[in-house]
This record gives C-alpha cells, sequence and structure tokens, in this order.
C-alpha cells in the first residue's frame, strides 16, 4: 500500500522516553507544505521526528485542511501517511484552519468572496449594443519617464532623496528615452532611505492602476524596496514585490481605491537600503475601471441613468457585469464589459452611472474575506464536518490572524467591526462544534490584541477593532505572537480570563527573542506552553528551542537522525 511505503523510512524512530515537562502545551508550527508531492511526507516527517524525540506534543498544520472537498485521493493518502508519524513520535495533530486575513481556503471555493472596495458612479457611454467605461479624470503622473531633469534634479516631483548623493540622472541605462532615475550610496541616508515621490489628484472612489519599470543591482536587502500609494497617514496600496537583488528592467504593476481622496502621493524606492542600485523609469497612472469586479450579494452592481432616475435590471437591460477573467490576485485582468440585451430600455447614445466593488492584494499573495457574507457560513458547515469525519481532531487552531480588510463592502459597511470581528470567530467555532462538541480551540492573539492589531486604522479596514476581545468566548486559547517578546499582551490576556499559548520563535539565527519570552511568560498566569514557529521552513533549532524551555533533556542523536534543515555531510 502507497501509505506503507510512505512511512517506511520513519517507522522505526520511535520517540525516546523523555523527562516531564512543565509546559502543558509543547507546540511546533509546520508551515510551507501542502502535501501535494511524496516528497512533503519525507520533508515533514524529518520535522516531525525531531519534534518527537525533542518532548514536544503536538504539531499545528497548515497543508489546506478547510478545502478537503477539494483534495485528491493522493493528498489523503499523504496525510494519513503524516497522522501516522505523529502518532508514531507521540505527537498530536492539530489542524489550522479557516482564515479570514489571507482568505485561501473560502476563496477556493469562492473568489468573489473577497472584501470589496467601492466604486461609485462611474460613467458609461453607449454605442450600439455595448456600454463603455469612460473615465471622467484623467489622472497624470508628470515626468514618470524622468526625461525632464536639471543635473540631477527631476522636475515636477514633490522630492527624491539627495540628489547627487542618492538619487541620479542616469542617461546610460534607462528603459525608455533617455533617461531614468538610479538610487544608490543609501548609507549617506541617515534612515537608508532612497525615494522619490509625487502627488497626483485623484478622483474619489476608483480604482487606479499604477505601472513602473525597475531594474536592481546587488541592491541589499531586496526587501527595502517598496512602491506607495498615501493618502493623508493611510496606506491604500500595501503590497511587497519580491524584488530579485539583481535584475534586469520588469515592470511591477498594482491597483489601489482612492476611496473618499482626492490627491494621492505616489512613492518608489527604498526605506532602510545599504547598499547596491535601483534604476526606476516609465512610471505611470491609470483609472482601471471595472478590472476585479466582485460578485456576490454584498457586493452589487447598481446601474442607472445619468441623471439617477432610471435604475437598469440585470437581466433585463443588460447581462451579466462580469470580469471574464477574475483573479482576485491578479492587477492587470480584462475589465468587465457592459453588454446591452435586445429588451433593454437603455438607448444608443445615452451616458449610465455604474457602480461596482472590486478586490484588492495586499503585500504579495494577502486577499482579505468578507466576514459579513452569508455564504461563509455554508463553508464553514461542509469543510468543518468533513475535517471532523478526517482526523476526528481534539483540537484545532484558528488562522484568524491579519485580516487587512473589511467594513467597505454593503454586506459589512458601518458595522462595528470589533463585534463582527468576535461574531465570526464564534460562527467558525460553532460550525465545528457542531460535530466535535467538545474540540478546544486556539486562535492567533493579534487581532484581539490592544497592543498589536486590535486598533483603529488597521490597513485598509473602516472601522476599529478595539475591543474585539470582548467578543471571544472566554474557553479559546489565545497563541500570542508577534516580533519580540509582548509581556504587556501575556499580561492582558491573562486579566482578561483567557489562557495562552506563546508563539515564538519567527525564523531568527539564534534563540534570544524566545529567551525574552519564557521570562515575559513565567509570572503570568494561564500560560499552557509553547509554540516553535517559523514563517519560512527554519527548523534547525527546534531540538534547542525544547532544551531552552525545559520540554526535555537533550535526547541522544540516534545514527539516523539530523536536524531539519541542518546540511548533511556527503
Amino acid at each position: 500500500m502507497k501509505t506503507r511505503r510512505l512511512l517506511a523510512p520513519f517507522v522505526a524512530l520511535l520517540p525516546l522516553v523523555l523527562c516531564a515537562a512543565p509546559w502543558e502545551d509543547r507546540f511546533v508550527w509546520v508551515f510551507g507544505w501542502n502535501l501535494e508531492r511524496d516528497a512533503d511526507v519525507a520533508e515533514v516527517a524529518a520535522v516531525l521526528q525531531t519534534a518527537g524525540r525533542h518532548g514536544f506534543n503536538g504539531a499545528v498544520v497548515s497543508f489546506g485542511l478547510d478545502t478537503l472537498c477539494r483534495r485528491s485521493p493522493a493528498f489523503f493518502e499523504r496525510l494519513a501517511a503524516v497522522q501516522q508519524v505523529c502518532k508514531t513520535n507521540g505527537l498530536e495533530l492539530i489542524p489550522a484552519v479557516f482564515s479570514i486575513g489571507y482568505g485561501g481556503g473560502f476563496l477556493a471555493h469562492n473568489p468573489h468572496l473577497a472584501e470589496g472596495l467601492p466604486v461609485s458612479n462611474a460613467v458609461f457611454e453607449v454605442r450600439g449594443s455595448e456600454a463603455r467605461y469612460v473615465p471622467d479624470f484623467t489622472p497624470q503622473l508628470r515626468n514618470g519617464g524622468f526625461e525632464i531633469f536639471d543635473g540631477h534634479r527631476f522636475a515636477h516631483f514633490g522630492f527624491h532623496d539627495q540628489p547627487g548623493e542618492v538619487s541620479f540622472a542616469d542617461t546610460n541605462v534607462f528603459h525608455s528615452g533617455r533617461a531614468s532615475l538610479r538610487l544608490e550610496n543609501f548609507r549617506s541616508n541617515p534612515h537608508g532611505h532612497g525615494r522619490v515621490m509625487q502627488e497626483v489628484t485623484v478622483q474619489p472612489y476608483r480604482c487606479y492602476r499604477v505601472r513602473l519599470w525597475v531594474r536592481t543591482q546587488d541592491l541589499e536587502p531586496a526587501s527595502a524596496f517598496r512602491c506607495l500609494a498615501l493618502a493623508g497617514d493611510r496606506e491604500l496600496a500595501p503590497r511587497t514585490f519580491g524584488l530579485p537583488a539583481t535584475t534586469d528592467w520588469r515592470q511591477i504593476t498594482f491597483l489601489f481605491n482612492s476611496l473618499q481622496h482626492t490627491r494621492v502621493r505616489l512613492y518608489a524606492g527604498l526605506w532602510g537600503g545599504r547598499s547596491g542600485r535601483v534604476w526606476l523609469d516609465d512610471w505611470t497612472i491609470e483609472d482601471a475601471g471595472p478590472v476585479n469586479v466582485l460578485r456576490r450579494p454584498g457586493t452589487p452592481v447598481v446601474v442607472q441613468s445619468e441623471d439617477g432616475q432610471t435604475l437598469y435590471e440585470e437581466g433585463r437591460d443588460y447581462a451579466s457585469f462580469v470580469c471574464p477573467d477574475f483573479n482576485p490576485w491578479r492587477g492587470d485582468s480584462s475589465p468587465a464589459g457592459l453588454r446591452l440585451l435586445s429588451q433593454t430600455r437603455i438607448r444608443d447614445g445615452d451616458r449610465l452611472r455604474v457602480s461596482w466593488y472590486h478586490s484588492l492584494l495586499i503585500h504579495d499573495s494577502q486577499v482579505t474575506v468578507c466576514m459579513a457574507e452569508p455564504m461563509l457560513d455554508e463553508i464553514l458547515d461542509h469543510e468543518a464536518r468533513l475535517l471532523v469525519e478526517r482526523l476526528q481532531p481534539r483540537r484545532v487552531f484558528l488562522n484568524m490572524d491579519e485580516v487587512r480588510m473589511g467594513g467597505t463592502c454593503a454586506a459589512c459597511a458601518g458595522s462595528d467591526m470589533a463585534r463582527l470581528l468576535g461574531n465570526c470567530v464564534r460562527r467558525h467555532i460553532a460550525a465545528l462544534r457542531r460535530y466535535r462538541p467538545d474540540l478546544q480551540v486556539y486562535l492567533w492573539s493579534d487581532m484581539f490584541d490592544p497592543h498589536h492589531n486590535a486598533r483603529p486604522g488597521y490597513y485598509l479596514v473602516q472601522g476599529d477593532f478595539t475591543g474585539s476581545w470582548k467578543h471571544l468566548p472566554r474557553d479559546v486559547i489565545v497563541a500570542v505572537w508577534g516580533g519580540e517578546p509582548r509581556p504587556e499582551s501575556l499580561r492582558f490576556f491573562a486579566r482578561e480570563g483567557f489562557a495562552t499559548l506563546v508563539a515564538c520563535y519567527y525564523d531568527a539565527d539564534d534563540l534570544r527573542d524566545v529567551q525574552g519570552w519564557l521570562d515575559a511568560a513565567r509570572p503570568v498566569p494561564g500560560v499552557r506552553g509553547f509554540m516553535y514557529t517559523p514563517w519560512t521552513r527554519k527548523y534547525r533549532l527546534l531540538p534547542d528551542f525544547a532544551q531552552l524551555l525545559g520540554f526535555a533533556r537533550p535526547a541522544p542523536a540516534a545514527a539516523s537522525e539530523h536536524r531539519p534543515g541542518a546540511r548533511v555531510a556527503p
């Protein structure tokens, strides 16, 4: 049987008997595998074996277990193999499921469940049997080709950092025309900045597309490169682009919604750069029109006459207003068309006012789901039943973190966001406990922590998450996480009556922060334990983590054991 073949190398490695550990929860976060390859089982098993040998008792796994209805028989064979490795090594398999902030499982069922941003009263003109979008304002980014300059000073920009020292006119390297903007010598700026900015006029509640050509050479760190669209103190396009340290010219593209604003500041460049070079050229902004149009009850399309006196009906006056290649993770999809039907009341030459909602990508892969759309409950019930049937979990970890949009579509606009978030968690728990009444539930802390993300002005959320913790059931166990140790967060949840799990580590080369978390946790009541939490597949320090936290005495290494992520001698 295939499952036995997958397990064969691991069954013989039974966990050693270890001394009693002081922490009830001793978990490892297993992240970065989706069990789509047989090799995933071997890689995950190496992590699980090491965890079992060093006193861990739980593996919190993120394998896409909230889309079980879409999985192949091969996936379930691999999942069974991982379950057996957990059992052999004394680890409880704890599914991590149902992300609102990152949306993957829900969006796999229906990508139109993405939270929507409004476009209001956009102009369409009728030509024959079709109405076409006509921007009522054309934004301009002046000198976006960097062709107009005097020495190393470029015209029409609000600023560019330290002309002739950090920013330069380069007439030898350019994407088009005769020049580009080159940024380098970042250490000569006290903050490592090398940026350029121009303020542009926009129309409120429109979707705009920004394009920029970028070239890099030995850029360090490459992650310091950003493009921003700011209005007041709000970032309208919180994106990251994953530029390589060295790359030839490549175009980056992103969308943003102007919301209520008429002026937006566009930035590009480095924040905290250390070395290398980056070139910028052919920077443009355009009204993107009806792209990534969402179609669900909470994102209605409204088509009316220009004077607003006549409301037209989909299916009677015009065909479905949909994007032919809708993809909420893309910014360059085709716009929706407004095709008139034979019995329409709309006439050739009419001007229409059309309103809709569109999705928006955050960072490089995040699409947030609307918490208020009723279809979520159907998916929750369906997938909760499958999860319990397949895995019979005793505990489940809810991925209720980093909810960076909300309160902007018709389903949730005007909601008390703190209450909406708490009620959303309760709906998740109710769906799971419908099939496993004694289920223990964990969730990430950040959206319920006033010292973290439970606050007003969080990303693109219209509303305030302050007080969200008041709407959580008190039997939820809160996994406290986030950057450096947070003693104030641990104390806060203890005062509020929650038990906690410390989720720490985050891919450092040492465990200094873990020591800080341990020191913070010791005097706080209700701390159940710790979870080794990498965001990349960095498990090399797993044994040291266990030793530091007193999970167990260091186990003598078996001849065939090696630490996950450690280099194996040839």
